[in-house]
This record gives structure tokens, C-alpha cells and sequence, in this order.
């Protein structure tokens, strides 16, 4: 036996009993009462700093997400479990100050460990700048004193002696005028000049350093090429000097010349440095 039909439409029109019960609002949720969350500062790159910066940094992301953390747990929830929504208002008021003060705590952690981080920096870069000019004196002190090799502009001069008639004093006016005219290193048929050096002997038996040197006598010289051959060709200077002994003097100007003799270090056997005092 077929029941009465129903009007069209009465299936979908809702009934009371199919009201699901009222969802309350997530626990947190004050209406009208703003709490957005500050966006964490991201930590610095820390890949190929050292060790201090690595930690600075570190303290710096782990500051921040705990002062994420602190808000989103102070929002979320209340000491007893209650949650914000039955909250008095004095009670939300003492929620909102102690989560202000908290975040003030952290960014205030977070602020000082930026500014360890940027002295730390700041220092890695003075000590790399000292140490960087320590280097460039040291290595321009090596090559005054001759102990490592040097190359750049400079000439060659052979003195050639077919008579042996040069004399010490002729080599050594050759130093002090080559010298004079800014040479800055310079070795004599393989034995490095320095400040110490001494020459020695007879005309055709002549020693620099007590090593004994022949003619022609090689002078590598690095500095101004036409400093230097000025110095040399002046009036009364070297070549005229070597000349008036029967010998000649042959320069060559050269855009890169070597001088790779090399002499132990002079050490002082008086001379020690002022403390100051």
C-alpha cells in the first residue's frame, strides 16, 4: 500500500533536528582584539663564518622563534587552561602586558646579539687589514734585504775588464750611484747586495762578500731603467770612470728583470730595538 505523496520539495527543506549543535569559536579568538604576530627576523647567513659569528647567529634565529613561540602560546592559552573567551577584560589587559613585555625582553636579547655579531665583524675585518699591511711590509723588508727573490723593471750591466784594471772603488761607486738613483735590489754576478755588503780584493781579483767575483762583472739592477742608466752615464760617473781604467760598461734596458740570488738574513750583533722606555 502506497504512502500519501509529499509535495515536491519537501526533502530538501530543513528540519529543526537537523541542526548540529553551535561551534564555539577556537580558544584564542577575541573579536576586535588584534593579534598578529610579529614576522621572525630571519638569522644571517653563517655558512663560512667562524665559530664566534656561527654562534652569535644561532642565538639570534633561536631568540626570535621563541619570541614567536611566546605569543603564539600566550594567545592560545592561559596559565589555568581557561581560554581568553571567558576572560574579564582586566585579565585579557594582563595577558596583552606580559606579552609586550615579553617580546620587548626578546627583541631586546635579539638586538644585542646583532650588535656582538657586527663588532665581531668589524673585527675580523680590522685584524684581516693588519694583517694584510704586516704581509705587504714584511715582504717589502725581505726583498730590501735580499732573502727572497724579486723580478720587475730595472737593467743589466756588464762591466767588462779586459785589463783588470777595475778597482774596488769603481764596483763600489756602481752600488752607491744605482743606489742613489733608486734601485731597489740588486745582485753582482750571483751574490745579492744588502746593506751589509762589503767589496773586497785587488783590480782582477775583486770579491763581493768575500765571494769571489771575474770579469765581466753582471750587475742585475731593479728600479727606474731610466733613473738608472741616467745614474751611470752622467759625466765623471761609472762608465767614464771604467773607461779611463781601459774597460767598457754595456747597459740594457729591460721591462722585467730577476733577482733570484739570495743572502741569509743580517743579524745584529749591538743593535736591538728600543722598548720605549
Amino acid at each position: 500500500m502506497s504512502g500519501t505523496p509529499r509535495p515536491p520539495g519537501d526533502d530538501e527543506r530543513p528540519r529543526p533536528d537537523d541542526a548540529g549543535p553551535p561551534v564555539d569559536a577556537p580558544a584564542g579568538e577575541v573579536t576586535g582584539s588584534p593579534a598578529a604576530e610579529p614576522a621572525a627576523e630571519p638569522a644571517p647567513a653563517t655558512a663560512r663564518r667562524r665559530r664566534p659569528r656561527l654562534v652569535a647567529a644561532s642565538l639570534i634565529a633561536v631568540l626570535t622563534a621563541l619570541l614567536g613561540f611566546a605569543i603564539a602560546v600566550q594567545v592560545r592559552s592561559t596559565g589555568t587552561g581557561q581560554t581568553l573567551e571567558g576572560a574579564r577584560e582586566e585579565e585579557l589587559v594582563a595577558i596583552l602586558d606580559d606579552l609586550d613585555l615579553e617580546e620587548e625582553r626578546l627583541r631586546g636579547q635579539i638586538a644585542d646579539q646583532r650588535g656582538a655579531l657586527r663588532e665581531l665583524s668589524d673585527t675580523d675585518s680590522r685584524s684581516a687589514a693588519a694583517l694584510e699591511d704586516a704581509t705587504e711590509r714584511a715582504d717589502a723588508l725581505a726583498i730590501l734585504n735580499g732573502t727572497v727573490v724579486a723580478e720587475g723593471p730595472g737593467l743589466v750591466m756588464s762591466i767588462r775588464d779586459p785589463e783588470g784594471r777595475v778597482r774596488v772603488a769603481d764596483l763600489l761607486d756602481a752600488v752607491q750611484e744605482l743606489r742613489g738613483a733608486g734601485a731597489e735590489t740588486m745582485q753582482i754576478d750571483g751574490v745579492r747586495v744588502g746593506v751589509s755588503t762589503a767589496v773586497t780584493g785587488t783590480p782582477g781579483a775583486l770579491r763581493v762578500d768575500g765571494r769571489a767575483v771575474s770579469a765581466p762583472y753582471e750587475v742585475v739592477v731593479i728600479g727606474s731603467p731610466q733613473d738608472l742608466q741616467t745614474a751611470m752615464s752622467i759625466p765623471g760617473g761609472v762608465v767614464d770612470r771604467v773607461g779611463r781604467q781601459g774597460g767598457s760598461v754595456d747597459i740594457q734596458q729591460r721591462d722585467r728583470v730577476v733577482v733570484d740570488a739570495l743572502r741569509p738574513l743580517d743579524e745584529p750583533q749591538y743593535a736591538q730595538p728600543d722598548d720605549g722606555d
